[in-house]
């Protein structure tokens, strides 16, 4: 990450057009789906989606997630062991909020979700639809920039695809762990960055193990990390980043384990990025966390200086005001500016408009832009503002 201003990101999903969410919503659902054609219309999607986000000034993008319907469940259909009906988790926060809850568990998106539960040996059946995103996305890239790829961890997968085969959990998440080595080492090798989406992390604090006291909490978080750190051995430190969130949804969220009780076991995982939540109204104020922290050499911060829940769009002067807490703290050359979370981490859930949505990233470059040009180099006595550019 050797540069003199601060690059853009973002957490992977994008909103997806409605003729590629009418057909995932078919296959999903179990109807028949021409191949030749859902691939053709994936390509242009996909195309379409990196354009845009290099017209938004986005320095390191994605495929959108575009061929999944969603970035925790979609493994249901690359791996063995998986089927019947299975029950879509609610975070203890909204319970606490049942009305509240209804809203949003009765979004037709998270309806026609299907979470299927492991009813046998896990494995990796085949590496096509990993091929597919991977030749897709590289068409569509073309060079242009930085590309990135997203894979659920084993944690996540678990927290969502429940264990009804093997004998423990342990068990379970090393099965899951050596199953999804294969697409891990597939998005690596193909010359991609690897995003593995970590949300079990945060999230299962208070879903799965909402009932636990903080020390078994932080006991599951180490096992969690130890799974995914033996399902990415071998793939260099500094071509993987890690995401952490405590759910993609507007909520109460006061149920979340707070970043300081979590940070030194997330630092434990091997990879060198760490995009993480930093901008929503919830866990905006953890960037003091840093402040105590010995970061690491090889790690690389990626906050979220843009809510993805919201559908304000930030002005650009708070989004520089985000960068330089983190750049001040770390240093310009271990900052990425990021999202919270995905855009779409289930096809169809839009919580922000989709046109919301690229306007969005285009503050988020802007605000890069400001923040890269009051970090940079300036004579004795001038203190920049946002308003009041370096000379």
């Amino acid at each position: 990450m050797k540069t003199d201003r601060i690059l853009t990101t973002h957490t992977g999903s994008l909103p997806r057009p409605d003729p590629v969410l009418q057909m995932l919503r078919e296959k999903e659902e179990g109807r028949p789906v021409d191949a030749a054609a859902m691939e053709a219309l994936l390509g242009r999607a996909v195309g379409e989606c990196v354009d845009q986000q290099l017209a938004a000034g986005i320095d390191i993008v994605s495929d959108g997630e575009y061929s999944k319907p969603g970035y925790s469940t979609y493994v249901k259909d690359r791996l063995t062991g998986f089927g019947g009906e299975g029950a879509m988790p609610v975070p203890a926060d909204l319970l606490d909020f049942p009305s509240y809850a209804g809203r949003v568990y009765g979004e037709q998106a998270l309806r026609a979700l299907k979470t299927p539960a492991c009813i046998g040996p896990v494995a990796y059946r085949d590496t096509r639809a990993v091929e597919r995103d991977i030749a897709r996305f590289r068409g569509a890239l073309r060079g242009r920039a930085e590309g990135f790829l997203t894979a659920a961890s084993p944690g996540v997968i678990s927290l969502f695809l429940k264990n009804e085969h093997y004998p423990t959990h342990e068990a379970y998440l090393m099965a899951l762990a050596d199953a999804m080595r294969v697409e891990y080492r597939a998005i690596h090798e193909a010359g991609f960055m690897l995003q593995i989406d970590c949300p079990d992390l945060a999230m299962g604090g208070h879903m799965d193990y909402a009932a636990l006291p903080l020390v078994d909490l932080r006991r599951n978080v180490r096992l969690h990390v130890e799974a995914l750190n033996h399902a990415v051995a071998g793939i260099p430190r500094e071509r993987m980043r890690l995401h952490l969130c405590w759910g993609n949804y507007e909520g109460p969220h006061h149920r979340d384990i707070e970043l300081k009780d979590l940070v030194e076991l997330v630092l434990a995982a091997r990879p060198s990025g760490l995009s993480f939540v930093a901008a929503n109204p919830r866990h905006e104020h953890e960037w003091k966390v840093w402040e105590g922290v010995q970061l690491p050499e090889d790690k690389v911060l990626i906050p979220g200086v843009i809510d993805s829940t919201t559908n304000f769009i930030e002005h650009p002067e708070l989004v520089a005001e985000r960068i330089l807490r983190f750049a001040r703290i770390v240093g310009v050359e271990r900052v990425v500016a990021g999202s919270d979370c995905g855009f779409s981490t289930f096809a169809g859930m839009h919580i922000v408009d989709p046109a919301i949505v690229w306007a969005k990233l285009g503050a988020l470059a802007e605000g890069a832009r400001i923040a890269s040009r009051l970090l940079q180099p300036r004579p004795r006595g001038v203190v920049p503002t946002p308003d009041r550019p370096s000379p």
